[in-house]
């Protein structure tokens, strides 16, 4: 089910900064109380193949986020400890060695429960065991959020896991819902920063096709 429209879940989860520091962090009240929007985007795990990629992706793309006044936040579900030595592994070693911002560790699963993304469902029943096995790896799919400074998910998408995202696209969202907040007008297919946009109207509308 779709959050987009409702307020991110007011959880508080572990999380590790560059230098090693545990940290705890809650994804709505760091929107809230920076006045700031936020990306959070999950990713399946640690040392892993698509997973880096990803990040030293998001860590490029990171000035032009926070010229944005947005924060980026990455998240798994594996521990400080083991996102700490990721952290210190090499770029040419598979590892995320210069990557800045903080990473969400839902050891807990608390989380990523809460927004449906993980790959796990209850599977069938041990009667030994007195419980339901979990089929699936019970890790997260490549989800994203754009949250704004009022707590709210502006944007959400999920992707499988072979399938790498394209940041840009989060910048060009981050372009338009501002644009939005600040202009009141609506965005249309394929709007970039200085292109037109249009009010909520059927005669901007139709100009607007008209002239594109």
């Amino acid at each position: 089910m779709s959050l987009v429209g409702k307020k991110f879940p007011s959880i508080t989860v572990d999380a590790i900064s560059e230098m090693g520091d545990n940290l705890k962090i809650n994804i709505f009240e760091e929107a809230v109380n920076n006045n700031k929007k936020v990306l959070l985007f999950w990713y399946p795990k640690d040392f892993t193949f698509v997973c880096p990629t990803e990040l030293h992706a998001f860590q490029a793309a990171l000035p032009e986020f926070e010229k944005r006044n947005t924060i980026v936040i990455g998240a798994s579900c594996d521990t400080n400890e083991v996102h700490f030595a990721w952290l210190n592994t090499a770029k040419n070693n598979g590892g995320i060695e210069g990557v800045t911002y903080p990473l969400l560790a839902d050891t807990t699963r608390n989380l990523s429960a809460a927004l449906g993304i993980l790959d796990a469902e209850a599977g069938a029943y041990n009667e030994d065991a007195d419980t339901y096995l979990v089929e699936g790896s019970n890790v997260t799919y490549r989800a994203t959020y754009l949250i704004d400074e009022t707590g709210k998910i502006f944007h959400e998408s999920v992707n499988d896991m072979p399938l790498g995202r394209n940041v840009n696209e989060y910048l060009r969202l981050v372009d338009a819902y501002t644009h939005v907040q600040t202009k009141g007008e609506v965005c249309p297919a394929n709007w970039e920063e200085g292109k037109e946009a249009m009010s909520a109207d059927r005669v901007s509308t139709a100009a607007y096709l008209s002239a594109n």
